[in-house]
């Protein structure tokens, strides 16, 4: 008896676990608000991958557009940039001095940079349009704030652990594989060129070098890409699940956006009461109250000439009913019991409105009678 009572407290507690409520799942779709905190943050689906294998496609290409073009500019500039060097010493007369050696290094640098200026702006706009592509337009500081958490060892060896890790360690490797096995093809394909290279003309052998370094870029640049597609599909897919929302967020995200109900609770109950007093002020200028006669009461005015048919001043019932009917004896006004009549117009009038055409007739009576009674007392 006593190992099966041990037994069922062993297992009782793990079925316990069935009935648990799975408000910390994340089972939620990511509310419009969450995303552009996130956005704000910095925080969105984005793939280095990916625009790493853009930004290469986009060298490569330019570079074999403009391979012609670039070598000759490289040939014209290394003539020219060596010739200066005997005109210079000569015309010192004190050979190669430090002055001068500078002077051919910022020479040299300036040249290199005017040729590359192109290859430069067209890498950054793509750059650009390929970050815009992935997450659109947003300027934000946020990440570039310190934050000390990064320095915590603990969180640290959570990022080096994790799926993330993983991913992109499986990447690096693929990308190496993907370079070797590419380069080894292209310079075996070649291999019959290279070896003639001694025997052609330097700028046809560095105009052939050129191509085939392309060609193996362009080849290596293509499959990067597809691992960038890829890449990035797992990044949009990962962001989605990280942003995704337990039902407890979404409540307090919706409490935070609207109010507490206990709030808006009170809100409305000011508003119905600062409604109440501006009706009960009303109530005055009524020309006749119309009651159930104990549960309901409405306020009735009527000026001919300014008002196309009689207004609602107030309604109320129970306590409220009294009060109007307080008021009114207060200020001399008539009070007529009507059952039906009442009912009818507290339940399809609101405050403000006229009262509609299928009761003209019945408030006619009552205002009528009304005006009868006056004349007779002498009002």
């Amino acid at each position: 008896m006593g190992e099966s009572l041990d037994i069922y407290n062993l297992i009782m507690p793990m079925n316990l676990q069935f009935f648990a409520d799975d408000a910390g799942d994340k089972t939620e779709e990511p509310t419009g608000k969450k995303l552009d905190d996130a956005r704000n943050k910095g925080q969105v689906a984005k793939s280095k991958e990916f625009t790493n294998a853009v930004e290469l496609i986009a060298l490569f290409v330019m570079l074999k557009v403009m391979i012609g073009s670039l070598g000759t500019n490289l040939l014209e500039n290394f003539e020219s940039y060596y010739g200066l060097i005997p005109d210079i010493v000569h015309d010192s007369g004190q050979g190669m001095s430090v002055v001068t050696f500078n002077y051919l290094i910022r020479n040299g640098i300036t040249r290199l940079i005017v040729i590359c200026i192109p290859i430069f702006i067209i890498g950054c706009a793509v750059t650009i349009a390929i970050n815009i592509y992935q997450v659109k337009w947003k300027v934000t500081t946020e990440p570039l704030q310190p934050k000390f958490s990064k320095l915590n060892p603990i969180s640290g060896f959570k990022r080096i652990f994790s799926m993330q890790s993983v991913m992109e360690l499986l990447m690096s490797v693929g990308k190496i594989l993907i370079i070797a096995i590419v380069a080894y093809t292209e310079v075996k394909n070649k291999s019959e060129l290279l070896f003639a290279l001694y025997d052609i003309p330097l700028f046809t052998a560095i105009v052939t070098l050129g191509t085939i370094a392309i060609n193996m870029g362009l080849k290596i640049s293509v499959v990067l890409l597809i691992l960038g597609i890829i890449d990035y599909i797992y990044q949009k897919f990962k962001f989605h699940k990280d942003m995704m929302m337990t039902k407890q967020e979404v409540k307090d995200e919706y409490k935070n956006a609207e109010g507490s109900p206990d709030v808006k609770s009170k809100q409305r109950q000011r508003m119905r009461e600062a409604s109440r007093r501006r009706m009960m002020q009303d109530v005055p200028k009524a020309d006749v109250i119309i009651t159930n006669p104990t549960h309901i009461a409405v306020a009735l005015k009527y000026t001919p000439g300014q008002d196309q048919a009689p207004v609602l001043l107030a309604k109320g019932e129970d306590y409220l009913a009294q009060k109007i009917k307080e008021i009114a004896r207060e200020n001399d006004i008539e009070i007529v019991e009507n059952k039906p009549l009442a009912r009818m117009i507290y339940m399809n009038v609101e405050i403000g409105e006229m009262i509609p055409p299928e009761l003209y007739q019945a408030v006619a009576d009552v205002l009528v009678y009304v005006n009868k009674f006056k004349n007779k007392i002498g009002r």
